[in-house]
Formats: structure tokens, C-alpha cells, sequence
């Protein structure tokens, strides 16, 4: 059996899902269109550990589009959307994938896309990269080139690098500017708010939201709660991140101070333990937890479980924990990334120009065979702009272009005032 899905029955749901998200990525659409003439990915094989969610179908299929082979398995435990990887495996991908994984089926997972001996390595996270520097190195010394979605995925790779482990070129998807600055900024800070509101049926206005790290993550999420009525308090590590956060006019201070005065946490760092069980023990009586960090250990869960006496499911994703001091604290889905466990992930529309650096970057890769040294690099300039250029066309906007005479002025050392 060439796939894994909780249910193949769901197919039928599943493509109207993703019938929607191909309707909101016109970038990736016109891409697929290129792909299913030109055929640039023919005879590849593709492994790759993302989201399985109705936007990772439509980057997917635009690779098969290509002539691609596509072996997919999710990112994470609990985001993949089974009817979606329902279609997927009805439409000839090679998917292992259903939510509510255990951990040992979800490297299982991994372990069967990683023995499908890829050419390329498309990941989120880098867990897949980690396996093939690790357990699969084998593989992995074969592999042509891979590419990375996510800013912690990204520092892994470059750690590896450092180290000079790095078995193959990655090219860093999450560094394209048309990725980090609209994907990272307004997807996340769009859907992180969504994932805790569906969770939660909350309201924003009144509340004290801290938003731990303010970089694009955070400050997206940090525009978002504010533009609902939220006063906002940032937490950062960076001194220069906080001057900005403080500059953009926001509430700067250590986290052992905004524990006492927040009502809802997010994290949005990619490091360990942000929050912790001195931070548990100062916060207010029913405060919210919620991560929007790739992985579940902003937030010390363990710690949590630690110090509370009981704990008990209240809604739908949202544990509700009683303390020792019967103060009780609401944690979002587990601490996993509540965009793509309580809701959707990012709208189909930002995906677009994220995934569609995905397909340039793969199709690059291939063109590039055997000529790239093995280091992480940013996505060529040309392809970032490009898909800047097809996804304002797409929306029906024009630009201003260069004079020849601006062109000159730019380009000159001479030409003053």
C-alpha cells in the first residue's frame, strides 16, 4: 500500500477543499500551468514532511503537474486535514499522514517518505533534513537538493552547516522576502488570532495579550490583537527587536513581569521553554496559553503538568489546568501551533507566494544539478521578485517602472545633486 490516511472515504470533502485553496492561489495555479507543459520536474522524486493541509495539495499537485513523484507526510502530529490527504492519496500521491499521530507514528511517517530514496527533500521544520543527516544519512548522500518552509527549520540547517554536516544544497524558502514578510507576518499573525478564537470564542478587546518574540511572527500577531482591541506587551531577548517593538508602541518588559498582567500568552520565538513554571506561578486565574512556534516547547508543558494538581479537556482543544494554589490556566492544543491545530493554518492566498517559491525552488534545484557548493542559500532574487510580480498581476495591480535616466542615476557614482 502506497499511502497511509485515517480515512479514504473522505476524499470526496476533501477535494472541495482543496478545489477552494487552488481557487485562492492563482501564482501557483499559472505555475501549474508552466509545469504540465514544460514538464521540468520529470522522473524526480520528491520527499516531503509539510502540513498536509488544502494549500500543501495544491503545491503538491503543481509538482506532479511537473512530473514529479510525491512522497508526503505532515509536519506535525496534529495539523494534517484528513479529508485532504484523503484526495491526495486518491489522486496518485504517496501520502502517510492522519491527525492525532503518536509520536512514534509520526517518525514512522518520516522514515517511509525518507525510503522512497528522493532527489529532493521539501520540509517544514527540518525533521526530515535532521533523518537524513542522522539515521538516513545513506539516503541522504544521494539526495540532489532540498528545501526548507520555516525559520527554525532554517536554524537547524544552518547549524548543520556550521558544523559542516550539510550533505546537499537547501535552498531557505522561509528567507525569500515574499515569503517571511506576507507568510510569516500576515499568515500567521491572521491565523494564530483565528486558532485562538475558535478555540476559545474569547474577546480580544479588553485583553492583555503578550506576545513573546517580536520578530515577523510576532509582530504580525502583535498588529492582529491590537487591531481587535488588545493591549499588547512583548517579551523579547533582542534588544533590538524590543527598541522596535517599543518604537511600533507597544508595552516592552521581561516575562516575570507580564506574567502577572497577562490574560493571554502566545509564543512565537522557536526556542525552548519561553514560558515556564515561575512564569505558571505569577500568572492570573483563567490565563491562556498558546504557541505559534513550529514546535510545542515554547510553552514548558511539562512543568505545567508538574505543578498542577488536576487537569481536564473544557472545549475542544483547550486543557484546562488547576494549580496547587487552585488557579487554573487554559492550555490551546497542547502547546502545538494552535494556527494549524485549532484552525486552518494560513489563508489559501498567502500560501500562494510562500508555496510558489516552493515549486521555483525545486525546479531550480533540478536545473542547478551537481553546480551547487553544499550550504544553505536565500532564494534567488529572480524567482522572489517574479513571484512578487505574477501575485500583484494577479490582483489586477500595476507598477511604476525605471527611466532609462533613473536607471543611469541609480547605477552611477558621478550623478549628484
Amino acid at each position: 500500500m502506497e499511502f497511509k490516511v485515517k480515512d479514504v472515504g473522505l476524499a470526496k470533502d476533501g477535494w472541495v477543499q482543496i478545489e477552494w485553496a487552488e481557487r485562492h492561489m492563482p501564482v501557483l495555479m499559472k505555475i501549474r500551468r508552466e509545469f504540465e507543459k514544460d514538464k521540468p520536474l520529470e522522473s524526480v522524486r520528491v520527499a516531503a514532511v509539510l502540513h498536509v493541509t488544502k494549500e500543501t495539495a495544491a503545491l503538491v499537485r503543481t509538482l506532479k503537474a511537473g512530473g514529479a513523484e510525491i512522497w508526503l507526510a505532515g509536519s506535525n502530529p496534529l495539523s494534517t486535514q484528513d479529508d485532504v490527504a484523503a484526495a491526495l492519496a486518491e489522486d496518485g500521491i504517496k501520502v502517510f499522514a492522519w491527525r492525532g499521530q503518536t509520536s512514534e507514528e509520526y517518525y514512522w511517517c518520516i522514515e517511509k517518505v525518507a525510503s522512497s530514496q528522493p532527489h529532493v527533500v521539501m520540509d517544514d521544520g527540518a525533521d526530515l533534513h535532521a533523518f537524513l543527516h542522522s539515521k538516513g544519512i545513506e539516503v541522504g548522500r544521494r539526495v540532489i537538493g532540498g528545501t526548507e518552509e520555516t525559520t527554525t527549520g532554517v536554524l537547524r540547517l544552518r547549524a548543520l552547516e556550521r558544523e559542516g554536516k550539510l550533505l546537499y544544497p537547501v535552498i531557505a524558502v522561509n528567507d525569500a522576502l515574499t515569503k517571511y514578510l506576507f507568510d510569516n507576518r500576515y499568515g500567521t499573525g491572521q491565523s494564530t488570532i483565528d486558532g485562538i478564537l475558535r478555540a476559545t470564542n474569547i474577546l480580544l478587546a479588553g485583553k492583555v495579550v503578550v506576545v513573546a518574540g517580536y520578530g515577523w511572527v510576532g509582530r504580525g500577531i502583535a498588529m492582529r490583537a491590537r487591531g481587535m482591541g488588545a493591549r499588547v506587551i512583548i517579551t523579547e531577548v533582542n534588544p533590538v527587536r524590543a527598541l522596535e517593538a517599543v518604537m511600533d508602541g507597544y508595552e516592552v518588559m521581561p516575562m516575570s513581569e507580564a506574567a502577572k498582567v497577562g490574560d493571554i500568552f502566545i509564543t512565537a520565538t522557536g526556542n525552548r521553554d519561553v514560558i515556564r513554571i515561575e512564569h505558571f506561578e505569577l500568572m492570573k486565574d483563567g490565563a491562556i496559553l498558546a504557541n505559534a512556534g513550529h514546535f510545542n516547547v515554547e510553552v514548558s508543558v511539562s512543568e505545567l503538568e508538574k505543578i498542577a494538581v488536576s487537569k481536564r479537556t473544557i472545549r475542544r482543544y483547550v486543557t484546562e489546568y488547576t494549580l496547587r494554589n487552585g488557579k487554573k490556566l487554559y492550555l490551546i492544543a497542547e502547546g502545538r501551533l494552535v494556527n494549524l491545530v485549532a484552525a486552518e493554518g494560513h489563508p489559501s492566498e498567502v500560501m500562494d507566494m510562500s508555496f510558489a517559491n516552493q515549486a521555483y525552488s525545486v525546479k531550480y534545484l533540478i536545473e542547478n544539478k551537481g553546480k551547487l557548493p553544499t550550504k544553505v542559500y536565500k532564494v534567488p532574487d529572480e524567482i522572489d521578485e517574479y513571484v512578487a510580480k505574477l501575485k500583484l498581476e494577479s490582483m489586477g495591480i500595476k507598477i511604476d517602472t525605471l527611466t532609462e535616466e533613473q536607471k543611469k542615476y541609480l547605477s552611477s557614482w558621478q550623478l549628484g545633486t
